[in-house]
C-alpha cells in the first residue's frame, strides 16, 4: 500500500510539473492566446477622446431605432470632420447608459427645395470595432444593408479616427472642426436640421 501511495504521489507531482510547463512552452512557441481584436485598445481610446471632447448632439429616433439603439432620440458625443466635397465623417458615442454603442457615419447633407436630409452610410460598432450593423441612408429613409457591402469603407473610417486621435499626441485638446448635426442623420425626407 505504501508503494502504491508513493507512486500516486510521484505521478501527481509529475502531472503538476507538466501542467506548469505548458504555458511556458506555448509562450516560447508563440502560441500564447492573442487578443481577439488587435485594435480594441485603439478604438476604446477614440471612444474616450470623443466622450471627453466631442460635441453633445443626438441621433434622430428613426436612425436610432434601425440601429437597434431604442426608439427615442439618442444622446451622443460626436466628433465630425467635413471633407471638401461636403461629406461629413463622424464618430458618435452613445451617452445613454442603457444604449451602449458607437455609430460611425459617412453622410452628406442635401438641401432639396424646402427639405434637408442626409445621404450616405452609418455603421453600428462597439469598443472592439466589431461591425454590428450597416445602414444606408437616403431621402426615403434608412435601410439595413449587408455588413459586407460597405465593410472596407467602415474599416477606413475606423482607421481615420484612430489617426485623428494619434495626431493629438499625448495631450488631447479640443480643436474647432466642422460638425454635422446628428439630427440630420435621421434619414427622413423633410427632417430639418
Amino acid at each position: 500500500m505504501t508503494l502504491l501511495l508513493a507512486r500516486v504521489w510521484h505521478h501527481s507531482k509529475l502531472l503538476f510539473a507538466v501542467l506548469a510547463l505548458i504555458p511556458v512552452a506555448l509562450l516560447a512557441q508563440g502560441l500564447a492566446p492573442t487578443p481577439r481584436y488587435s485594435d480594441q485598445a485603439e478604438l476604446s481610446k477614440v471612444e474616450e477622446w470623443v466622450l471627453s471632447q466631442g460635441a453633445a448632439e443626438s441621433i434622430a429616433p428613426e436612425l436610432a431605432a434601425i440601429l437597434g439603439l431604442g426608439s427615442d432620440r439618442l444622446p451622443v458625443k460626436l466628433k465630425s470632420y467635413r471633407a471638401s466635397d461636403g461629406v461629413s465623417i463622424a464618430f458618435a458615442v452613445s451617452t445613454n447608459p442603457k444604449q451602449d454603442g458607437i455609430v460611425l457615419s459617412r453622410l452628406k447633407t442635401i438641401a432639396d427645395k424646402m427639405e434637408i436630409y442626409s445621404v450616405g452610410t452609418a455603421w453600428l460598432t462597439d469598443k472592439s470595432g466589431t461591425l454590428r450593423r450597416t445602414i444606408a441612408v437616403d431621402a426615403s429613409g434608412a435601410k439595413v444593408r449587408p455588413d459586407s457591402s460597405r465593410a472596407s469603407e467602415f474599416n477606413n473610417i475606423k482607421a481615420f479616427f484612430v489617426k485623428k486621435l494619434e495626431a493629438t499626441g499625448s495631450t488631447i485638446t479640443s480643436s474647432p472642426s466642422p460638425r454635422i448635426s446628428a439630427t440630420a442623420a435621421g434619414g427622413k425626407k423633410g427632417t430639418k436640421q
